[in-house]
């Protein structure tokens, strides 16, 4: 079976081509933002990191970088990987060239040895000079080195195509060459005159950064790290004024949230602020960077004091990013968060009919199943795809993709689906939180369940793991009341469900609860999930009699969406058959189809319940035979039965603005 990470991956995400395509068409000096894809493991950013370098990469300097490679990446290492992959030949252009961030580096690398610092700059320049000299006969040129201590960081990113793999490993063997010996010309004396050098005379400049790195304090090393990332933007200004340079360079980074990447950035963007606040034209550098949980320096995680509303990547453009950035003086002018959206069903339908056609039929339950998750799509499929899949259309197949979760991955045949997308989200999550989600999932609110059953978490962090979730993006967008990810949310409720017990206590526990504050909606919801089916049937019966049937009819899917631990390995007919038999028609009352219906909802609102929807037909012809019973108000209960007689699942919208 072909790759799904092709299929689904940028499904719904030309908004970011199109972005940096208007970001890269810009003339030199154009002000371009720091767009960040922001959203939970498996949301498709190394999927977006990987056509954009396919689409821009051959024909535009480019550099990537992944944070989450096993070596710590420190900030001049990065700066040097990046410079190394955009000296690539391209034939279009000339080379561009880093002689300032060379100097710096090279000025700082390892510690000048001076008896005297009279000896100025013959004894610097002679030292350094054996320092080039030596990279250059074991690595061919000097910022080559720096693939030796950090060059796992090229790796390509996840999902990547063959060509995006070979891009990249030709920016690493292409990029560099040997120092020119004019180098030291007047590169030193740009130290000399920068701001945050106490030293103005270009060689005591450089000698203050090399002692800044090995004998400075942790405030003197990091206004090293503010002078090397000015120099590599300065670098950047430059190189576009030459003939036949590039007019714009591309940097993708991807796995920010580390804090080897929360520190690029920071410095990045304070390079950015300080050479706005000095004058100086912007850098020609479009950068898209990528992060699966919050970053510190946007403040809490709420969001309430940031001043960036995220948007979706579909309608992303350089005029809404200029519309609703910060002043220049805020250390948040430069970012453009786009909060990276789940696929739509008709992406879902797409992606499956490209890389596994004959499975195209399965997309309205991928879709309900994930709701649009990439990496749900793509670990749903890989199930799909298994040898022993039962025949499609057979009883045995709706039975098979009900106990979808248990069953075995292809490419991880060690791992069940739940546990291999259980650890995929929650990666670095501890065992004492998992737990704790694993009850709190019972709840659809997530910080009142982690408030009601909270206090199973060492010391109460009830709390704290809201704003872990929180913090990760794994609440499902859109909605008033915080709630887990739908997909997420399945698989804890599916671990939670191998404990009856323990299932039946948590519902319970919030059942109650709501009941103590008077609120019969959610209480039903519980008491139905927690198996009391006779008692929700009582109370869904006597509202039957006092509301109208519209408003019973909300109140009813709202009860019926409840979560079940059925057993899997029977057909939906068949529960159902168990939990609500047919009565004798003569005595059929409206509680007796009540009971059928809450049954029949109950079953198929779980995508696992009725996978196919077998039971469309039997909630349309309860809707008939309970406006029969009604005596009034029966259009809404008759137009209930037509919709799922003649059911089409709801479009989902590609961006809610």
């Amino acid at each position: 079976m072909e790759d799904h990470r092709a299929g689904t991956g940028m499904r719904g995400r030309n908004g970011i081509l199109a972005l940096v395509a208007e970001c890269l068409d810009q003339p030199p000096g154009t002000e371009r933002p720091v767009t960040m894809l922001v959203g939970p493991r498996g949301s498709g950013a190394s999927e977006a990191h990987g056509a954009v370098m396919g689409r821009f990469g051959p024909e535009h300097p480019f550099a990537y970088l992944n944070f989450a490679a096993d070596q710590a990446l420190l900030p001049r290492y990065a700066l040097a990987l990046i410079a190394r992959q955009l000296e690539r030949r391209l034939p279009q252009y000339r080379v561009s060239r880093f002689p300032r961030l060379t100097l710096g580096l090279l000025a700082s690398d390892r510690e000048l040895r001076m008896s005297d610092r009279s000896q100025g700059r013959r004894a610097v320049q002679r030292q350094l000079e054996e320092f080039r000299r030596q990279a250059e006969d074991r690595h061919g040129d000097y910022l080559s080195a720096f693939l030796e201590v950090a060059g796992s960081a090229l790796g390509a990113p996840n999902g990547a195509p063959a060509v995006v793999a070979a891009l990249l490993r030709d920016a690493a063997a292409r990029g560099g060459r040997r120092l020119p010996g004019r180098v030291f010309a007047g590169a030193p004396q740009w130290f000399g005159d920068h701001p945050l050098v106490p030293s103005r005379d270009a060689w005591d400049a450089l000698l203050e950064l090399n002692m800044w790195r090995h004998s400075g304090s942790e405030q003197e090393k990091r206004i090293l790290d503010r002078v090397l990332f000015a120099a590599f933007l300065d670098d950047l200004r430059h190189d576009t004024t030459r003939w036949f340079a590039p007019g714009s360079y591309l940097l993708l980074l991807d796995n920010c949230h580390t804090d080897q990447g929360r520190l690029f950035l920071e410095l990045l963007t304070g390079a950015r602020r300080d050479a706005a606040l000095t004058g100086a034209v912007c850098d020609p550098l479009t950068v898209v960077g990528s992060s699966n949980r919050w970053l510190e320096n946007w403040g809490s995680s709420a969001g309430d004091q940031w001043p960036w509303q995220l948007r979706g990547p579909d309608r992303a453009c350089l005029a809404d990013w200029r519309e609703r950035r910060p002043a220049h003086d805020s250390d948040d002018s430069w970012w453009y968060p786009l909060r990276l959206r789940d696929l739509t069903l008709d992406e879902v339908r797409t992606g499956i009919e490209l890389a596994s056609p004959r499975h195209s039929g399965l997309a309205p339950f991928v879709y309900r199943l994930t709701r649009g998750l990439p990496v749900a799509v793509r670990q749903v499929m890989d199930v799909l795809d298994l040898a022993n899949t039962p025949r499609r259309g057979s009883g045995e197949f709706d039975l098979w993709l009900r106990s979808l979760p248990g069953r075995r991955m292809r490419r991880a045949p060690h791992d069940t689906l739940a546990e291999a997308a259980l650890d995929h989200l929650l990666e670095d999550f501890p065992q004492t939180q998992r737990e704790a989600l694993v009850r709190c999932a019972a709840a659809r609110d997530l910080s009142m369940g982690s408030r009601v059953l909270g206090a199973v978490t060492p010391g109460g962090a009830g709390e704290s793991l809201f704003n872990e979730v929180r913090s990760r993006w794994l609440l499902e967008p859109g909605h008033a009341q915080p709630r887990l990810h739908p997909w997420l949310r399945r698989l804890l409720l599916w671990r939670l469900a191998a404990d009856p017990g323990e299932w039946d206590t948590v519902h319970d526990l919030m059942a109650d609860h709501f009941e103590a504050e008077g609120r019969p909606e959610e209480t039903m919801y519980h008491r139905l999930a927690a198996h009391r089916v006779e008692d929700v049937v009582e109370q869904m019966a006597g509202r039957f009699r006092e509301l109208s049937a519209a408003r019973w009819i909300r109140l009813f899917n709202a009860v019926t969406s409840a979560p079940n631990r059925l057993p899997a390995d029977r057909s939906p007919l068949e529960l159902l058959g168990e939990l609500a038999p047919e009565a004798p028609t003569h005595s059929i009352t409206d509680v007796s189809v009540i009971r059928g219906l809450v049954c029949a909802r109950w079953l198929w609102s779980d995508p696992l319940g009725d996978p196919g929807l077998r039971l469309n037909s039997v909630i349309a012809a309860k809707y008939d035979r309970l406006s029969e019973l009604r005596g009034s108000e029966i259009v809404a209960l008759y137009d209930e039965a037509e919709r799922y007689r003649h059911w089409r699942h709801p479009l989902t919208l590609a961006d809610e603005g």
